[in-house]
């Protein structure tokens, strides 16, 4: 059954390791280029954090902004790739063409068939996560340190490729078996794949309380790789308000298009003893919201799997 299975999907398994091959290899000499042109062209302690290094950040992002294009879309394309070739036709297919009236009929009972192409192609897609995983952990630290703070990158790194993938693709198998045509059930597997990103993007937000750090002369963070939840105002007598207090400091028309004037009304609100109170999760929650994330996918995964069996068995027919 485990040949069987090879058999009929090693099209889509040979595509994915070729374009998972020439993803590592597209990250592989980025980085190598990025490397020889950081050792050129970086001022003396970069990169990092200083003033000094942001003429060097901004100078890879406009080289390698093509790369930064492509990796801004994977964590929604990929999982939505996933559903769409390896999960929908599962079942779809086999409907459509009414092959599985014949697959059925053999010696190998349909709970079986089943169970093996979920377990052998589940295992593969969670593998492809994570190898996935592993190439943008080495590539990302060449360009920019940030991977707690900017969820796109939290995505694709840890186990949250593993659990996406795996979710995408019980959700096309379910599709598949739902609606018993290939196109509609990728049609779904995309609609719902970023309606889910989107609603795990809010959620994460509430995966542990945020911690209340208040700052005195300054409105951003020490730390460029906290996740950001929200921030408030608090005047000298302790009570917060979203927005600027008024009346307070003279505001300039443009401050919220200038820089300068936007600092220079903050300083004024500084010395007249406001403060500035973020909301924040720290990267050291980097690990607890990965399990956190990918537990929810993972059960999202069992749950789909279990509409797949019983709707399957349910219409052999």
């Amino acid at each position: 059954m485990i040949w069987l299975t090879w058999r009929q999907h090693r099209a889509q398994i040979v595509v994915t390791g070729g374009l998972l091959a020439a993803l590592g290899l597209l990250l592989l000499g980025s980085a190598v280029e990025a490397r020889l042109h950081i050792s050129e062209h970086a001022p003396p302690g970069c990169p990092g954090t200083a003033p000094s290094c942001w003429d060097l950040a901004r100078a890879l992002g406009d080289r390698y902004d093509a790369i930064y294009t492509i990796f801004g879309w994977l964590p929604i394309v990929a999982p939505a790739l996933i559903g769409a070739f390896w999960g929908a036709p599962l079942l779809g297919r086999e409907y459509e063409r009414g092959t599985y009236r014949l697959a059925w009929t053999q010696s190998i009972s349909p709970r079986r068939w089943l169970t093996v192409k979920l377990a052998v192609l589940g295992t593969l897609v969670v593998v492809a996560g994570l190898l996935t995983s592993l190439m943008i952990s080495l590539w990302r630290p060449v360009f920019r340190q940030d991977v707690f703070g900017n969820v796109g990158v939290f995505n694709m790194v840890g186990v949250a490729p593993a659990a996406w993938w795996l979710y995408a693709f019980m959700l096309g198998t379910a599709a598949g078996a739902l609606l018993r045509r290939t196109l509609p059930a990728m049609a779904v597997v995309v609609a719902v794949v970023s309606v889910t990103t989107f609603t795990l993007f809010g959620l994460s937000e509430h995966y542990a309380e945020p911690v209340r750090t208040v700052l005195r002369d300054t409105t951003v963070l020490a730390d460029p790789d906290a996740r950001l939840v929200s921030g408030a105002w608090v005047d000298p007598s302790g009570r917060e308000t979203a927005a600027a207090p008024a009346g307070v400091c003279s505001r300039p028309p443009d401050a919220g298009r200038s820089n300068r004037n936007q600092e220079a009304h903050e300083r004024c609100l500084f010395g007249k003893g406001y403060r500035y109170a973020v909301y924040h999760h720290p990267p050291s929650r980097f690990w607890r919201f990965q399990w956190t994330e990918a537990a929810l996918l993972t059960a999202g995964s069992l749950v789909l799997a279990g509409v797949t069996v019983h709707r399957t068995l349910r219409r052999k027919g």
